[in-house]
């Protein structure tokens, strides 16, 4: 118990001085869709973008941890100036619970769509904050990645990130940014919603805790 109580005091001694109001998580995506629905004035790209989800999604229209996992790697190697070890089952669990707003275990159609859509910028960024093309981002380079990401880091919250998601020599390659990014996106997010009086400070009963930590 007590060494519990010294590593959750440290968390939030790493975290307390950080303000909420710095970071620009992505908007939540809309409700979803029943399977059937089509509009009108819908863009050619979202038909398109409708069309392939179609046929990644399968017959069930929804794309599991596993599905997810198979798209992104197939997708990722033909990248050849992103290292990266591939996305494992675990990493896209992961994704699939802090993306997944009705608890299917699923992505839907507009929780895929978000979350592609935000790996496409993620995408764009790393690439911008690679300076020598080596595929990877080196530890000097993450602090600005990050903010332009839509999260500026303190020295502490950046050390922790570095132990959790970098290699020996503080460098992150492409899954590990992919995969800190949708959970520090989606833990901004919720934050923000449960921060109803905007002060910075939530309140929360271990039932709440647990939901919030444990699927995600």
């Amino acid at each position: 118990m007590f060494l519990a109580k010294n590593i959750i005091g440290g968390i939030i001694n790493i975290v307390s001085n950080i303000d909420p109001s710095q970071f620009t998580p992505s908007d939540p995506p809309p409700p979803r869709r029943p399977l059937n629905f089509s509009q009108a004035h819908e863009s050619d790209e979202e038909k398109q973008f409708q069309r392939i989800f179609q046929q990644l999604a399968g017959d069930d229209m929804e794309v599991s941890p596993k599905e997810l996992m198979d798209i992104l790697n197939k997708v990722i190697s033909k990248h050849r100036n992103l290292k990266t070890d591939g996305f494992s089952i675990e990493s896209c669990r992961s994704m699939v619970a802090v993306m997944d707003c009705d608890s299917t275990g699923k992505l839907g159609f507009d929780e895929f769509k978000y979350l592609w859509n935000n790996i496409k910028r993620w995408q764009g960024i790393y690439l911008s904050h690679d300076r020598d093309r080596s595929g990877v981002i080196r530890s000097h380079e993450l602090p600005h990645a990050f903010k332009d990401a839509g999260f500026p880091l303190n020295e502490e919250l950046y050390k922790l990130i570095i132990r959790r998601y970098s290699d020996e020599h503080g460098d992150m390659d492409f899954d590990n940014f992919i995969g800190c990014l949708v959970r520090l996106d989606s833990m901004c997010r919720a934050f923000k919603t449960l921060d109803k009086d905007n002060d910075g400070t939530i309140e929360l009963d271990v039932k709440e805790w647990l939901q919030l930590t444990m699927y995600s």
